[in-house]
Formats: C-alpha cells, sequence, structure tokens
C-alpha cells in the first residue's frame, strides 16, 4: 500500500524559514531508516504559498490566484511517500518523525493513494491501465572495445550533455573477478542528454562487436549547430549519408563517429503521421 505522509505549514514554513543542519541531520537519518527498511519511496519540502498559485475553475473556466494562502494549518509544506503493508505501518513509521522539526510540534497528515484495483472495470480503466505499461525510461546502451571513457566523454563535450557516471571494473565488488587488464575499463557510464540517457561499457576480449544495424538520433532547432555536430561527429569518422535537405527534414545526415557508433542527426524534422 502506497500512503502520502503530509508535513502541515505553520507559521515558520510559511515564512520561508529554512530548516537548521539539525533538522537537516535527522531528516536525512529519517529517511535513511525508511529507505533501508525499504518503505521510503520519495519526498520534498515545498516553497511557501507565496511562491505558489491556485487555479480555481468555474464551469470549466480557469483562474489562476497567486499565494500567500490563509488558514495556515490547512496547507502543506512537505511530504513522503511511504511503501508498506498496512496502515498501521504507515502510522508506526509517522510517529518516528523527527522531534527535532519545529521542536517537536507538528501536524502530520497519512492518506492512502488509490491504486486501479479500486475502480470497476470499465474502458477509461483499462486506458489508464495500458499507460501504467510504460517503461519509467527509454535509454540506449553502447559496447565499446576498450575506448569507452574516450567516447563518452567526447559525446559529452559535442552534445554539452552531462556525464553522470563513469565506473571502472577495477571500483566494482566484481573487480577479483575480472583480469587486472580490464580493471581500468568503463563498466558503467551514463551520459544524462536532456533527460535520456546514453550509456556505455566496455566489453571484454571476444566479448565486443562493433554495433552495427543501429543509430543515435539527435534532432536541434538550430540547423548550424545540427551541422556543428554533425561535422565533430564524422571527424575521423566516415559519412554515411552527408548533411543536406531532404524531403522529411530541412537538413538530415548519417555517419559513423571514430569509435564505431552510428549517429542521425537532423534540423527541422518533419514528423510522421
Amino acid at each position: 500500500m502506497k500512503y502520502m505522509l503530509m508535513r502541515k505549514a505553520d507559521a515558520d514554513t510559511e515564512n520561508g524559514v529554512m530548516p537548521t543542519d539539525d533538522l537537516l541531520q535527522a531528516m536525512a537519518d529519517y529517511n535513511e531508516r525508511m529507505t533501508q527498511a525499504g518503505v521510503f519511496t520519495g519526498g520534498d519540502g515545498l516553497w511557501p504559498t507565496r511562491e505558489g498559485c491556485r487555479i480555481q475553475f468555474r464551469n470549466g473556466e480557469p483562474t489562476v490566484i497567486n499565494g500567500p494562502f490563509e488558514q495556515t494549518s490547512e496547507l502543506l509544506a512537505g511530504y513522503s511517500v511511504l511503501e508498506v503493508d498496512s496502515f498501521e505501518d504507515a502510522i508506526a513509521w509517522a510517529k518516528q518523525w523527527p522531534k527535532e522539526d519545529a521542536g517537536g510540534n507538528v501536524t502530520l497528515e497519512l492518506r492512502r493513494y488509490f491504486t486501479l484495483e479500486d475502480f470497476a472495470p470499465s474502458p477509461a480503466l483499462e486506458k489508464h491501465r495500458s499507460q501504467e505499461k510504460l517503461p519509467r525510461e527509454m535509454n540506449v546502451h553502447v559496447a565499446f572495445g576498450g575506448n569507452c571513457r574516450e567516447a563518452m566523454e567526447f559525446y559529452a563535450e559535442v552534445t554539452a550533455g552531462t556525464l553522470e557516471a563513469v565506473i571502472t571494473y577495477g571500483e566494482t565488488p566484481a573487480a577479483e573477478d575480472v583480469p587486472k587488464e580490464m580493471h581500468d575499463r568503463v563498466v558503467h557510464s551514463s551520459l544524462n542528454i536532456r533527460g535520456r540517457r546514453l550509456m556505455g561499457a566496455d566489453m571484454a576480449g571476444d566479448c565486443y562487436q562493433a554495433p552495427q544495424g543501429t543509430q543515435i538520433h539527435l534532432e536541434y532547432d538550430d540547423t548550424e549547430q545540427a551541422e556543428r555536430v554533425f561535422r565533430a561527429l564524422s571527424e575521423g569518422g566516415a559519412e554515411i549519408m552527408p548533411f543536406e535537405q531532404t524531403f522529411w527534414a530541412h537538413r538530415f545526415g548519417m555517419t559513423k563517429d571514430r569509435f564505431g557508433v552510428q549517429w542521425m542527426i537532423s534540423s527541422g524534422l518533419e514528423q510522421c503521421q
């Protein structure tokens, strides 16, 4: 069962008083205990209502009402999401809320999430079920023959993405089971490009095969920027299709970079109907 544990607002939270270091530490410890117990799925604090608004509908017409709002005790200052076996378990965790918060004088509210099982069968419910089948993310993973770090650092420079991780075999618990010559090779890397991830790893020995039949596609609004990326990726590699105007895009090109990875770069791409 999933529950939202809501921390109700008070005068301090509505006035933007930031938590003390002691409270931050206590909340971190509290969240860590719940994480280790497998019940904490996330949570956040909220800015005062003066930084927010309400969107009120009357006869289907929206009106935006800017904060701050009165009735502080009815407002929300933050929340945690718990995945537990029962309402009693949720209450037990709520009772452990850090006493460092407001000197132990806070109000919490606990509410259970609806699940699809709570509703009668219907076509609308089936549409919701189909949406649940969607993966949380879709990423691309590329194999390399020993130059993963060089490639990912190059891709980060070309795309201006964030290189989130580069982990070697020697840095993992499996290091003892991997030949020493592989210890400085990359077992996992992740490049974040607008929330999408290009991941990569070095393959050992005969396990490596050059990528075939797959291209990574990048779409740009700025044609000049798209062409710069195309030229950078093509350097030391081989153009497959020149970066030119096509009937489906203002500009489009395909290339293989010097690491053997194939790319499609486009600008002004027409969406297929």
